[in-house]
């Protein structure tokens, strides 16, 4: 690991402010994937910026009758809030179906949005990723893909998002609420959060620098039954091959968003019109465009076998 200097801000927007001013310097909350990439180089920051003695760390009600989640929310206390549970349940079960508990009480709600890629291309510094370093290209397009995206990708970076919890934050509409370097704030819809690759792929979601998030906000409860179906090589601590967060009503109509499958976790609202006819006729619309390689063709019979696995649970 290279030397940096360290500093806890006093505020959000000295927290943003300390950031902006430094292309070199990056948010620390939990640490639980950053510190991994520090260790292996892959991130070398300059400078931290040490977020956890800023409170957000706070679950609340809203007006409008959603809950409002503090950026520094552990993984174990927002999958564990009876509210969250009761509610918003495809939410917790997505969190429970990530790492291990170890992990789950450090890992941070905002860190958990902006974890990046797990594609073994980008993990290996001997390797050509344009992810990791632009311009170099894109091992991963010659080469073993089976874990990797089948939709939204590019010829310059065909990774997935690794996470869970976005996945469910994507069915049920979220929005993240963010603080810049004046103090300023603005809410993101979960739908354009994250970004596609494009020719850009270095760049993992559509924040300023320096932009910091502050919280996310869950709307009014959906009803419905809640589901979480996750497909991977081991019971756990692995990430998904694919992964369908559902969210399905009494009259067959329903929500899905799929993760494993692309750059951020897929959900074409579209789509979900076919809901009542089925798994087939849903990912049918939802992956349609799609682009596997040779490895992973199979994710794309594998997402409708989920997603029928999970309308069965929730019509059970």
């Amino acid at each position: 690991m290279k030397s940096f200097t360290y500093e806890r801000p006093a505020s959000a927007a000295e927290a943003a402010a300390a950031v902006a001013r430094n292309p070199n310097a990056k948010f620390i909350a939990g640490g639980t994937n950053l510190l991994d990439l520090m260790k292996l180089q892959i991130e070398t920051p300059t400078h931290l910026v040490d977020v956890n003695g800023l409170g957000m760390d706070q679950i609340e009600p809203t007006p409008e009758g959603g809950l409002r989640v503090g950026a520094l929310v552990r993984n174990t206390d927002l999958a564990s809030d009876a509210r969250v549970r009761k509610d918003y349940a495809v939410l917790s079960r997505a969190l429970l179906a990530g790492a291990s508990g170890q992990l789950r009480n450090k890992a941070t709600t905002a860190g958990n949005l902006l974890q990046r890629t797990r594609c073994p291309y980008f993990y290996d510094t001997a390797q050509a990723c344009n992810k990791r370093q632009p311009g170099s290209g894109c091992s991963a397009l010659d080469g073993v893909s089976r874990q990797l995206a089948v939709i939204g990708a590019s010829e310059a970076c065909i990774a997935t998002h690794p996470g869970d919890m976005a996945v469910a934050m994507r069915v049920l509409d979220a929005t993240v609420e963010t603080v810049n370097a004046k103090g300023a704030t603005r809410t993101i819809p979960m739908a354009e959060f994250h970004r596609l690759p494009g020719d850009r792929p270095e760049v993992d979601t559509t924040l300023a620098p320096g932009e910091l998030i502050t919280a996310v906000t869950l709307p009014k409860p959906l009803g419905g039954a809640h589901i979480y179906r996750k497909v991977r090589d081991r019971a756990s601590y692995a990430y998904a091959l694919v992964s369908v967060a559902a969210v399905v009503q009494p009259d067959g109509s329903g929500r899905a968003a799929f993760g494993g499958v692309a750059h951020k976790p897929w959900r074409v609202e579209a789509a979900e019109g076919e809901m009542a006819r089925g798994a087939k006729a849903v990912t049918a619309r939802a992956f349609d465009g799609a682009k596997p390689t040779h490895d992973n063709a199979y994710k794309l019979t594998l997402a409708e076998r989920t997603l029928s696995a999970a309308l069965t649970e929730a019509r059970a």
